[in-house]
């Protein structure tokens, strides 16, 4: 989920039309697209975004706001399961209108890969990458059999490299920017019980990495945004994470909040106390919260709007002009 430039809701998902099978088991998954243009109260029909002829699936939606030039850049893993099964690409669509006309997909799978990688378990991480504050886009790719990397590009969005130093152990993961320029990746890791997070002050060349014992995890895809930073005139840095806050099932979805950069998550709030899996939040353009997750074993997707004022029980509250958004 994302917030366009004039401020409408774009929610995007998996439409997988035979089964819930992931990528490669699945001869026909398509992106679909629903927009609010009211924060959320309202959504319009479903639009389809990409449907391949059958035996050919895209899978697993990212974005990423360009804020310099408002443009909206869409990722999603493609795989051919009769010629190339089980071998994924990666592929880019852009938006210049909010969301309303997307380009023809672009295979993006040789600037992020490296060669021996052809046969590899990878895939970019479904969710939302960040625009850093020097005009960097950043977002992750997963390969299971060698770490987590970073992908990057400094022209927006006309080129992209990937910064070939393994982050590991991670799954899954989010990248946000601190505010003194630090990149910091939360990732799942499957089996721990716990999330893991990992920084680098020298973009992606090394990273510190340590599990985070207060971010109980069950191994599932979680949410990270930025609402607001001092070193964009906002009165706090504001840090905002979701998961199924759970060691043992894809249960509890809770919403954390951070004032220190996520060093600590001293306030959090329960969205639904039941089977709830994939989350994935955005700061609304009223300065609200949105909140997009899978509920009740995945037999719904479903959105939530909360305040700042609910989560810290008024003792924090949006004021006009300070928040920012990645």
């Amino acid at each position: 989920m994302i917030t366009a430039p004039n401020g409408d809701l774009l929610a995007a998902i998996d439409e997988r039309v035979p089964s819930c099978s992931d990528l490669r088991d699945n001869r026909d998954i398509n992106i679909v697209l629903r927009r609010s243009t009211d924060n959320g109260i309202n959504w319009l029909p479903i639009e389809t975004i990409i449907d391949y002829p059958e035996g050919k699936s895209a899978s697993d939606p990212s974005f990423i706001l360009d804020s310099a030039t408002s443009t909206i850049l869409r990722f999603f893993n493609y795989m051919d399961l009769d010629k190339e099964k089980d071998v994924y690409y990666f592929k880019m669509i852009k938006s210049m209108d909010n969301g309303r006309t997307w380009s023809s997909p672009i295979d993006i799978t040789k600037q992020l890969t490296l060669p021996d990688w052809h046969g590899d378990f990878k895939f970019i991480t479904s969710g939302r990458g960040i625009r850093t504050s020097d005009g960097t886009l950043l977002h992750t790719i997963v390969n299971l059999r060698k770490g987590l990397y970073l992908f990057a590009s400094d022209n927006h969005g006309e080129s992209w490299n990937l910064i070939d130093t393994p982050i590991k152990p991670a799954d899954e993961s989010k990248v946000v920017e601190l505010d003194d320029g630090t990149w910091m990746v939360n990732s799942r890791v499957n089996d721990l019980g716990t999330r893991y997070v990992h920084t680098s002050r020298d973009r992606g060349k090394t990273w510190v990495s340590n599990p985070d014992s207060s971010l109980i995890d069950p191994g599932c895809n979680a949410s990270v945004v930025r609402y607001s930073r001092t070193g964009k005139g906002s009165d706090k840095n504001r840090l905002l994470f979701s998961n199924a806050f759970s060691k043992n099932g894809r249960t509890n979805l809770t919403v954390r909040l951070s004032y220190d950069e996520g060093k600590t998550w001293p306030i959090s709030k329960v969205i639904y106390t039941q089977s709830a899996a994939y989350s994935s939040m955005s700061v609304l353009k009223d300065g609200s919260l949105g909140i997009f997750f899978e509920k009740d074993d995945y037999q719904e997707n479903v959105f939530a709007r909360f305040t700042l004022d609910w989560l810290t029980n008024g003792k924090d509250t949006y004021t006009t002009g300070k928040k920012t958004k990645d």
